[in-house]
């Protein structure tokens, strides 16, 4: 029976799991390598809680965050906040699909949008656009809700170096539990699937005015979204914001950790040079503050995959966390497996469907 699961990864995944399976009554433990819960890409990314809008090319990740956010919404309403206007915009020739196709992809996945005509600031070279209704997260808030919901459960500072699996446990740091849930990104134990780790530099802008969030879809392109402080944004871009493409995790953290200032104005170039193909008021709108870095770990495959995987190895689970609100399907993956190992201490019976059959037909026989 399943009592003592160890959780290796503080982020957005870690943190549901651990409270998740706490509340049900089991004895948890979160190792985080940071002073903080949601320290390296859970605490580093575009604060965008997704309905699923960012990703027409891939059903799974739409419908996992479509649902995901409605169970969001309703376990974690206080860590996100609401964006006045939110866009989703479609070039004309550089998108990989057409507006129309975009929409319909939209409608067919029942997400709610209102076709838009009008926008607060000037856009151009848009076949069409969108309002929706996705959301800022609220990070600070989130990791202090984790620390208190967690309590001594969460042990930070403490970078996990053994693991060992017997016949009955997994051996952490020397204790014994009856699961293992890695939910570190595959940085702990790896994968049991083809991925590679991407070193990734978003850009802070600050601005003195409300400025809509706007996200130019599909493909190779750009977006612009507000973080839980007002005055501060994030400018993304689909072929500038990633460093590297690498297979060790090492290597990732030395890329990530050894950006060069050179690196850096190169990428405020190029992607400031993007976005005001699409904003012609960017320039005049932000100040640029500093680079975001963060490590994302990724399927191999030309696909734009981006839901949540779970793989079980024995008493060992590997997450291959999706977006922020596709973690309710890790959780539901986890609990199946410990509600099938529970010992019910039933026997196997006898099916008496033979014997009420021949009942039955004698009964039948002795009527006629």
């Amino acid at each position: 029976m399943v009592s003592r699961v160890a959780i290796v990864g503080a982020g957005w995944y870690g943190c549901h799991l651990g409270s998740s399976l706490k509340a049900l009554g089991f004895d948890v433990r979160v190792f985080e390598q940071h002073h903080r819960p949601l320290h390296e890409a859970s605490g580093n990314n575009q604060f965008r809680l997704h309905l699923g809008f960012h990703y027409p090319r891939h059903h799974g990740t739409r419908v996992q965050s479509r649902d995901g956010f409605m169970r969001f919404m309703e376990r974690y309403p206080q860590l996100s906040r609401e964006i006045p206007e939110n866009i989703y915009a479609v070039p004309k020739s550089e998108s990989l699909i057409d507006f129309a196709t975009y929409r319909l992809i939209m409608t067919s996945t029942g997400i709610e949008f209102r076709e838009q005509t009008e926008t607060s600031i000037p856009i151009r070279e848009i076949a069409g656009l969108m309002l929706t209704g996705e959301r800022v997260l609220l990070i600070e808030q989130s990791r202090r809700f984790f620390a208190d919901l967690l309590g001594d459960s969460l042990v930070l500072r403490h970078r996990v170096t053994s693991i060992e699996e017997t016949d009955d446990s997994v051996m952490v740091e020397g204790e014994p539990y009856d699961l293992l849930i890695d939910a570190s990104w595959g940085q702990q134990l790896g994968m049991p699937m083809p991925f590679f780790y991407e070193p990734t530099m978003l850009l802070y802008y600050e601005t003195d005015h409300a400025f809509p969030a706007v996200t130019f879809v599909d493909g190779p392109l750009c977006s612009v979204y507000p973080t839980e402080d007002p005055n501060i944004y994030t400018l993304s871009s689909v072929p500038h914001t990633p460093l590297a493409r690498v297979h060790d995790a090492r290597e990732a953290q030395r890329i990530r950790d050894g950006v060069s200032s050179e690196t850096v104005a190169a990428k405020v170039s190029a992607m400031e040079e993007q976005v005001s193909r699409y904003l012609p008021t960017f320039r005049e709108s932000f100040r640029f503050v500093g680079p975001q870095l963060a490590i994302k770990t990724k399927p191999v495959g030309n696909f734009d995959d981006r839901s949540c995987s779970v793989f079980r190895r024995g008493r060992v689970f590997h997450v291959m966390s999706g977006k922020i609100d596709t973690i309710f399907f890790a959780m539901e993956r986890i609990l199946a497996f410990v509600e099938s190992s529970r010992e019910r201490g039933f026997s196997p019976l006898a099916s008496p469907l033979r014997r009420d059959i021949v009942t039955r037909s004698l009964q039948t026989q002795t009527q006629g």
